[in-house]
């Protein structure tokens, strides 16, 4: 099967990836409050968050803990079939319809969230991590972009 990225890029992705993903759930969180604190027009495709407003409140909710542990669990599925575009594909083209049709969310949130991920990982483990794990979320984005446009978006 056809492959984006080499050995050597699947290798240190993984190993970038790794260091973010033992705390999937504070992590997850941190990057969620960021985005809803930066760009408070993304709270309103979730209702239940809606009404909040500070940082320290949704950092507690029970529902943006889980959520963000479910993007970060959705991101790691991608980074294990990095050497495998079909199975990529598999996790993404859903995750993209889902986000397309029923959830209607507009495409530019998944660049935030992953330019969020990546200050994270520059901000707790250097400018060398970020980088190896750029093209990954170039690709993440790029594919669901496709997706939404198949889609009709």
């Amino acid at each position: 099967s056809s492959t984006m990225f080499s050995e050597a890029e699947v290798q240190s992705a993984r190993g970038a990836w790794e260091k973010i993903y033992v705390d999937a759930e504070d992590n997850g969180t941190t990057v969620l409050v960021r985005m809803f604190t930066e760009h408070p027009d993304t709270k309103s495709y979730f209702t239940h968050f809606k009404g909040m407003d500070s940082a320290e409140e949704m950092k507690q909710s029970d529902q943006v803990r889980g959520h963000g542990k479910k993007v970060f669990t959705a991101i790691n599925d991608m980074v294990q079939h990095l050497d495998n575009s079909e199975a990529f594909l598999g996790i993404v083209n859903p995750l993209g319809k889902k986000h397309a049709t029923q959830l209607k969310v507009d495409p530019k949130n998944f660049r935030i969230i992953c330019d969020i991920i990546l200050q994270l990982m520059e901000e707790k483990f250097g400018g060398d991590c970020k980088a190896s794990f750029e093209k990954v979320t170039n690709e993440i984005c790029t594919h669901l972009n496709n997706v939404y446009k198949e889609a009709g978006w």
